[in-house]
């Protein structure tokens, strides 16, 4: 009889896959307004979109290596194409806050699956992408508020000119995630 080497159900390995892929489309995401912000000359906004694509697959390859690490098979399915470009500043962050919001109740059910089965190391493992979520849907609602206050739609010129640099300048260290299966 062969030992059983995969310490991951066939309902979680299957959640986490889907979780992996999730966080490739929401990387997509955030390219796709990057390239929007671009073409619409907001410099700012462009590098903070790419920065958050970068930090959307640093997710992605942490949950990879924890499926490989529990024994598990790791299944890259293909990312549907992202929702069309929004047409101001203001849609471009709502995007972004329902974008994470979706990434957040994925990984609540996840968690919820994890205590079910009394998979406790996936539970802990989970932990880190919890808090990051919270940290990402403050930081996507600060700056939906701040497209409100610039004006949202009717945002002048030089309102979405403060506003680009600002959001350029926003911090964007993300401690939880480094810290968590360090890649090499």
């Amino acid at each position: 009889m062969t030992m059983k080497t995969d310490r991951l159900s066939q309902t979680l390995c299957r959640a986490l896959n889907d979780q992996i892929t999730l966080e490739a489309y929401s990387a997509q995401v955030y390219l796709m307004l990057a390239c929007w912000a671009d073409e619409h000359m907001l410099d700012g906004i462009n590098r903070f979109m790419m920065k958050h694509s970068q930090e959307e697959r640093v997710h992605m390859a942490k949950i990879i290596e924890y499926v490989q690490e529990r024994g598990s098979i790791v299944k890259i399915e293909a990312i549907k194409k992202p929702s069309p470009e929004p047409t101001n500043i203001l849609e471009c962050f709502e995007m972004v806050l329902q974008q994470e919001i979706e990434n957040t109740e994925s990984i609540y059910r996840i968690v919820n699956m994890s205590m079910q089965e009394g998979d406790w190391a996936t539970w802990n493992f989970l932990q880190w992408l919890v808090n990051e979520q919270r940290e990402e849907e403050k930081l996507a609602l600060d700056l939906l508020d701040k497209a409100k206050l610039a004006g949202g739609i009717e945002m002048t010129d030089n309102a979405r000119f403060e506003l680009n640099k600002l959001i350029g300048n926003t911090g964007q260290e993300f401690p939880v995630a480094d810290h968590v299966n360090p890649l090499v």
